[in-house]
């Protein structure tokens, strides 16, 4: 079956918008009407956000991930990193590869930024980012007090 994966940097896109209000449906996360032009600008005018929304044949949303670069830095070093910020798959499509597939293409967004880690939070599929090569960053606390998990990723 053929897929369309939209990369989108302009948050005011309709598919990426429908993927992230089903995706706060399904967290419980309960955000007003009048709310939401707001956070999808916020999005867009930060700057250096992106995502995949990957879409059916017929149009529907299967899922996204939405991604930046960061750097890390102190006074010696500077660590650029790619940063999965949300990443949704529809509950219908789970366990078919969507995910892996959105993940490999954030990742290969950031190897060819020139990140050689990904980095994420995760507090409920750890399993399945463990299956997909990432490992425990133990050393490194999410100030949500979500698992760090980290990849290196082949340049």
């Amino acid at each position: 079956m053929t897929y369309t994966d939209l990369f989108i940097q302009d948050f005011s896109d309709a598919a990426f918008q429908q993927a992230f209000r089903l995706y706060f449906a399904e967290m419980g996360v309960e955000v007003k009407e009048e709310q939401w032009p707001a956070l999808f600008e916020q999005m867009t005018s930060e700057g250096g956000n992106a995502a995949y929304v990957r879409l059916s044949p017929a149009g529907e949303v299967i899922g996204f991930i939405q991604f930046t670069m960061i750097e890390l830095t102190n006074w010696f070093f500077n660590w650029p990193m790619g940063f999965v910020r949300e990443f949704w798959v529809s509950p219908s499509e789970r366990g078919q590869g969507h995910g892996k597939d959105l993940l490999q293409k954030a990742e290969a967004y950031f190897a060819a930024q020139g990140a050689a880690r990904s980095i994420l939070t995760t507090d409920s599929a750890e399993a399945f980012y463990l299956h997909c090569g990432y490992r425990k960053a133990s050393d490194i606390a999410a100030k949500n007090n979500d698992i760090v998990l980290l990849k290196d990723l082949n340049l």
